[in-house]
């Protein structure tokens, strides 16, 4: 666990942990491996090691800051490597959605090639996402338009998309 360090950021959606690892490339010197909201399911934890770092965040909490203010529709933070080669390629296409936009599951899926039954396999992936807020789980909504299931909550998923625009 060397050099994996965190934090905590006040948000309107509470207190949010992050944690990160040193990266000699990412602005402010660490790669976000995880941003997790309160009481969400599977919600990281500071493991033994992890190394509190408030000022390799500086650049991160002001971008969340941002965001949250609605001046910020486009993170530009490093992620650390994680997930499946499948999971990979889900969170790329989660990343591609832009500000304000919604899309469904199904479409997720198209665009990773497994349409059909593989829906299911797209919503445990997008489920499984570390990166909460900044990688944009939260516009994959269900094919009828309905908040299915955000693992920081659906109150949350409602209120992100609300900051966004993206609720009619």
């Amino acid at each position: 666990m060397a050099g994996t360090m965190y934090t905590t950021v006040d948000s309107p959606l509470g207190e949010l942990l992050l944690v990160g690892e040193e990266s000699a490339t990412a602005n402010g010197g660490v790669a976000l491996a995880s941003l997790s909201l309160p009481g969400q399911k599977g919600a990281a934890v500071v493991q033994d090691g992890c190394v509190r770092a408030d000022e390799a965040f500086e650049e991160i909490a002001g971008q969340l800051r941002s965001y949250f203010e609605g001046t910020l529709t486009r993170f530009r933070i490093e992620y650390a490597d994680s997930g499946t080669d499948f999971q990979r390629r889900v969170w790329q296409a989660v990343d591609a959605i832009p500000y304000g936009v919604t899309v469904t599951y199904g479409q997720i899926a198209g665009q990773v090639g497994s349409s059909g039954a593989g829906v299911r396999a797209v919503g445990t992936a997008i489920g499984r996402n570390p990166l909460l807020v900044v990688r944009p789980c939260h516009r994959v909504i269900g094919a009828d338009g309905a908040l299915r299931g955000y693992a920081g909550g659906v109150d949350r998923k409602e209120r992100l998309l609300g900051l966004e625009g993206a609720l009619v």
